[in-house]
Formats: C-alpha cells, structure tokens, sequence
C-alpha cells in the first residue's frame, strides 16, 4: 500500500512552535511523535491560505485579523470527538441510583431543589442529552429547577449538539425503547426532543479558561469523561481545579473509566458505590492539607 507524504514537510522547529502554541491555548498535549499527526491534519490550512511553510502558519495563528476563527479550525482538526449515547451505563447507574439521591436528600433538608449539572467536553451532545434523558425518568425531579450544561472547545461539534440530528453509530448502547420515547424520525435520522432540548444548553468553553469557568457558577455534579486524557500533568491539575472551584460542596465529579486523580489531587474523596467509583468534593475542606499534587 502506498502512503502519500504532505506537500509541504513540517520541521521540527514547527512542530515545537505549533505544539507551545495549541498548549498555551488549550492544554492539548501533543508529544514528538505526533508530529505527523499535526504535519497531516493541518497541511490543508496551509495550502487553503496559500502559505508556502507552517512557520507562516504559525505567524497567521498569531498575527492574522482572522486568527480567532482560524484557531478554532485548528482545534477542530486536532480533537477526536468519539462519542455515543448512554456511554459507560454503569457509572450513569451510579449517577442514578447513588449520586442523584443523596443530592435529593441534601437539598430537601435545605429547602431547595436546583439541580445543575455541566457535561465539560460534551462533543456532539450525546453526553448532555443523555443526563437530561436520565433526568427527565425520575418523577421526583419534576418540581425541580433542572440546567444541563453541555461545553466543549470544538465549534463543529458544538453545531452538531445544537442540532441535535443523530445517525445510528450515537445509539450503539441505546434501549430501542429510549429512543422511541425522547427521538423522532428526521430525514433518515433521529431527532431529539424539545423536551430534552429544552433542559441542556450548549456553549463554546476552553477548559483552561479559568475567567470563563468562573461565570458558570456552582455545580451539583460534573461530568467530563475522557477529557483529561489529553492534557500533561499540569494541565490536568489545571483542570481539576477548575472543577473543585465550581463544584458545592459535596458535588460530585464523574470522570472516565480510564481516568483518576492520582498524582493530581487529593482535594477530592474517592466515593465507593456499588457500579463505579466517583469523585466528591469534601463538606468541609482543609485546602491546607491537601489540594493539588
């Protein structure tokens, strides 16, 4: 089998540049070897603004009018967004059936019922819409103030999850049952519900925008599965501590199966339940004694 080799060759200079740079905006971690990776995915930019090598590129990320724009459809080639509806139903069982009820305890004994939950990377949606599905079969909730936030980096698939059109691949690991109640038929494929819609909203969000973050607010639980993976250590810790801020205390964060906080924080307490393990934020936290790795 043949291999066609980019047309314009990527220096080790280059890569260097173009690496710091995603990883200063991002966090995106991208080792020595990927260089073929990042010479193969962005060469079409190159040739689509008519620049002869990738230090000009980097000059356009960095100087261009256009450079906001163009940044993005870096990003967009650069991630993988695989994803499907219902993904890893154990822990969504743990979230069920342990993590939503000791949260209704907690909020009844406060005399409140807000439920917020933020799904960070959230891809095309599946993940958003999956909650709000959950949450939408629990007949106890139907009195409560409920807010899906659904973030990720990537503008492409954020007007996938705007759409909320989907084709078989998303529902792999869907009750056919499910898929009746909250899809429709739309041109082939299958539609969400308004009725799931209406509890998720989607918006563009880096993870390593700290200023950003902050305006979300405070969470019950968050999700972001298979996300971390991507980022080195101090990037992870970066993170994390973004989800410790925003969580209440006693939020839970549920991250993927792959996924843990050893060696980056010991903010959090390693919860036990019968599917799956998850992450809470301490009543009380002694930040002095722990926190970051």
């Amino acid at each position: 089998m043949l291999f066609l080799t980019p047309e314009i060759p990527m220096s080790t200079d280059e890569f260097r540049l173009l690496r710091d740079f995603v990883y200063q905006h991002c966090g995106l971690n991208f080792t020595e070897d990927s260089k073929y990776l990042l010479e193969r995915r962005l060469g079409k930019r190159l040739q689509l603004h008519n620049l002869k090598t990738f230090k000009d590129y980097y000059y356009f990320l960095r100087y261009n009018p256009n450079k906001d724009q163009e940044l993005s459809e870096v990003i967009d080639q650069l991630t993988t967004n695989e994803t499907y509806f219902f993904r890893e139903d154990f822990q969504l069982r743990t979230f069920v059936e342990d993590v939503l009820p000791e949260i209704r305890k907690r909020k009844e004994l406060e005399g409140k019922k807000p439920l917020r939950i933020w799904s960070a990377g959230c891809s095309s949606g599946e993940e958003p819409y999956t909650i709000a599905m959950l949450l939408l079969n629990l007949p106890w909730l139907k009195s409560w103030r409920i807010e899906v936030i659904g973030t990720d980096i990537s503008q492409r698939v954020l007007r996938m999850a705007r759409e909320g059109v989907y084709g078989e691949a998303s529902f792999r690991s869907t009750d056919a049952l499910l898929k009746q109640q909250f899809f429709v038929d739309h041109e082939g494929k299958s539609r969400i519900k308004d009725e799931v819609r209406n509890l998720v909203s989607i918006s563009h969000l880096n993870l390593f925008d700290t200023t950003r973050i902050a305006l979300l607010g405070k969470m019950d639980v968050i999700f972001c599965r298979n996300v971390i993976i991507y980022f080195d250590p101090a990037g992870k810790k970066n993170v994390i501590e973004n989800f410790f801020q925003r969580l209440v205390p006693d939020g839970f964060l549920l991250l993927g199966h792959s996924e843990s906080l050893i060696n980056l924080s010991t903010s959090f307490q390693l919860r036990h339940f019968q599917h799956d393990m998850v992450y809470q934020k301490p009543l009380m936290t002694n930040r002095l004694s722990g926190g970051l790795l």
